[in-house]
């Protein structure tokens, strides 16, 4: 392997959902790489059905633990990003982003209206109430995954956090009304020294079992 590779590989066996975290902060330059892996996260018909909600506040943050399992993460991580999705996906959303791509590229929008059909008919008009929230939250998982990974080759510890209780979350970070609905958690930091996870085996099936082809 190269060594690019070879740092790829080692990064994500060195990775692991960390349980205490200590009270060292993420350096700025390195979050705003972590902040960009979010917004670069793809995602399907590349409509972004998303907001990633960064809780800063320790007020906050406390108030969300006992909401966590009393999870200590939840408080010690540098950071705490709560993964939210539209509670609905309307034709003004596919309308916002066929406007966006139109400026992007400078494609008139005529030629983007088939694309603009196609969304409407797989998402707006082609789900029901509860299908969309499937989807948009199938979405949110491909951050979770990318912001873990891109964490993992930056030595940014992680642990997604899905023993949270959503509604709280909503109530106590005031998303109700605001068309966004909380799903997951992720914390980012660094590992405590007396984390005892963290020297635990990696315990994975053989690639070969869950690698297959055909």
């Amino acid at each position: 392997m190269s060594s690019s590779t070879t740092s790829v590989s080692q990064a994500l066996h060195w990775r692991y959902a960390t349980k205490k975290f200590d009270t060292r902060k993420i350096p700025d330059a390195t979050w705003e790489v972590l902040r960009q892996s979010l917004s670069l996260t793809p995602s399907s018909y590349g409509l972004q059905p998303w907001k990633f909600v960064v809780v800063e506040n320790p007020a906050l943050r406390a108030k969300l633990k006992p909401h966590s399992w009393d999870q200590t993460q939840i408080v010690d991580a540098s950071h705490l990003v709560v993964f939210t999705h539209r509670t609905e996906i309307t034709e003004a959303d596919v309308n916002r982003f066929t406007q966006l791509i139109s400026t992007v590229r400078g494609v008139p929008a005529e030629k983007i209206e088939p694309y603009r059909q196609m969304m409407l008919g797989g998402v707006v008009k082609g789900k029901d109430a509860a299908g969309q929230k499937e989807w948009a939250a199938r979405q949110l998982y491909i951050a979770l995954g990318q912001l873990m990974a891109v964490a993992a080759v930056l030595e940014i510890d992680t642990c997604a956090l899905e023993g949270i209780d959503p509604a709280k979350y909503d109530e106590i970070l005031g998303f109700k009304g605001t068309g966004y609905q909380t799903v997951v958690a992720c914390a980012l930091g660094y590992r405590a020294t007396d984390d005892q996870y963290a020297q635990a085996q990696k315990v994975r099936f053989p690639t070969d079992q869950v690698v297959t082809k055909l």
